[in-house]
């Protein structure tokens, strides 16, 4: 089993019109509602993959009643921790430009937390955990790392995707992997943007030397890059329409965890990777599996 962890859910609110006129009334040409979060889309894709996957967090609220009824719709399996305070509302604007208005995370007891950590003693030997997103403001920013020795005295294994410190202090505890973009890992290591793909390729070494077991870093139409201890590929998808750039990396992440975790074949898991992010990309939503495999055709990846 995988399961995704989304501290921070909300109900992503997707509006678009032509034309944002700041001050002024501005006429939506279309609005919808989704569940959104980082981890939620992770497990989203996972299904679409026919993988096994729960999706753990915290909901409360009408608005955390939403996201569990519009998870159940999709038939995905859900166990969140119940809290007081109301689930979040994002606003993803798509104008000219896109624009996200994200709102600051719920308030959670430490009654709630416990009976959220008592949730990982169902955890086996082979089982992922993969912890994604932002931590609310009422936890501590150690919480990621602080859920690691839960998941160790299981014996299963551990995916983080979060940036800076969050995730520098989880290295020594040897994620499965780790996929930071090229904008991030500039910011991990305090250096300029990378110039050529053997500097990415060098930096990327350093978060293997930190404990990292498999690196991922998306550069967005660039393509992808994995490095390992010992090799480090490029691939890409033939270019398509860009629809959405929201959750194109928990898809990556979503595509390489569901896939190593079945075969344990670290470049067919990233070929899947890059499908995935590529498909959400080409999306007005997350992927289908049919628009996967469609990307799947086009793919192609080389050592560098």
């Amino acid at each position: 089993m995988i399961y995704s962890i989304t501290l921070n859910p909300a109900i992503d609110y997707v509006v678009g019109l032509p034309h944002l006129e700041l001050g002024l009334v501005n006429r939506l040409d279309s609005a919808i509602k989704l569940p959104g979060g980082k981890g939620i889309n992770v497990s989203r894709i996972l299904k679409e993959l026919q993988l096994p996957t729960t999706a753990w967090g915290f909901t409360g609220g009408f608005t955390g009643q939403f996201v569990n009824q519009q998870l159940a719709a999709l038939g995905l399996g859900c166990d969140f921790t119940p809290i007081q305070s109301d689930t979040r509302i994002n606003v993803k604007l798509k104008a000219e430009d896109e624009t996200e208005l994200n709102a600051p995370g719920p308030d959670i007891t430490a009654a709630e937390i416990a009976a959220f950590k008592s949730k990982f003693k169902q955890l086996q030997p082979g089982d992922v955990v993969i912890m994604a997103g932002s931590i609310p403001a009422s936890l501590p920013e150690s919480f990621y790392r602080d859920l690691l020795p839960l998941i160790h005295q299981a014996g299963a294994d551990f995916v983080i995707d979060t940036t800076g410190e969050a995730l520098l202090a989880t290295l020594p505890e040897k994620p499965l992997v780790v996929k930071p973009n090229h904008h991030e890992l500039a910011d991990l290591f305090g250096d300029p943007e990378y110039q050529d793909t053997q500097s990415i390729v060098a930096a990327g070494r350093k978060l293997l030397d930190l404990g990292a077991q498999h690196v991922l870093i998306s550069m967005a139409g660039a393509g992808a890059l994995m490095i390992t201890k010992d090799k480090a590929w490029h691939g890409s998808a033939a270019k398509g329409t860009v629809k959405n750039s929201v959750g194109a990396g928990d898809s990556m992440l979503a595509g390489f965890t569901g896939t190593f975790a079945q075969t344990h074949d670290a470049l067919k898991s990233f070929k899947k990777a890059i499908a995935c992010g590529s498909a959400t990309a080409y999306s007005t939503d997350l992927a289908t599996s049919a628009k996967i495999a469609e990307v799947e055709q086009t793919i192609t990846i080389e050592e560098v």
